[in-house]
């Protein structure tokens, strides 16, 4: 096999990857990408392999690292943004996912990011406005009006 069937060959395992994944799929993913990285190595595709080891092995920290290593490689592509976000998110780390998509977003964002901030919500105005979020009143207030239906 030469360089040119086999990057032909990892490109077609990186789209089946990513196909996927659409589906959510991430096992079906984690195999394919895996493959494609064998193939070739090409450091973009790391943040979706990072996504589906942290979804499926529970890898949080592994995942992490290749997104992390994606992102080193093209800082503006909005899709490893949107997958780290998401290994944040399975890793239960609502803040920092939320970071990481709304850098993306003002990187360029995609309708995938857009979709999975509206997903997560926006916070409920403050009860008490002059005091912080973090104030005992506006949480512990504001957790029993939501128990009770009236928030």
């Amino acid at each position: 096999m030469n360089n040119q069937e086999a990057a032909d060959g990892a490109e077609k395992e990186f789209s089946l990857g990513k196909a996927a994944l659409e589906r959510e799929d991430t096992l079906v993913a984690l195999t394919h990408l895996e493959r494609a990285l064998r193939q070739q190595n090409t450091p973009g595709w790391y943040s979706y392999l990072g996504y589906c080891i942290a979804k499926e092995r529970g890898q949080f920290r592994k995942g992490v690292e290749f997104c992390q290593r994606s992102l080193t490689e093209e800082p503006d592509h909005p899709g490893h943004y949107y997958n780290l976000g998401r290994v944040h998110l399975a890793s239960g780390d609502k803040v920092e996912a939320l970071r990481v998509l709304r850098e993306g977003m003002a990187k360029g964002g995609s309708p995938e990011i857009g979709r999975l901030l509206e997903g997560l919500g926006q916070r409920s105005p403050l009860l008490f406005p002059s005091l912080s979020r973090t104030h005992p009143l506006n949480r512990y207030l504001g957790l029993l009006l939501k128990r009770l239906g009236l928030r």
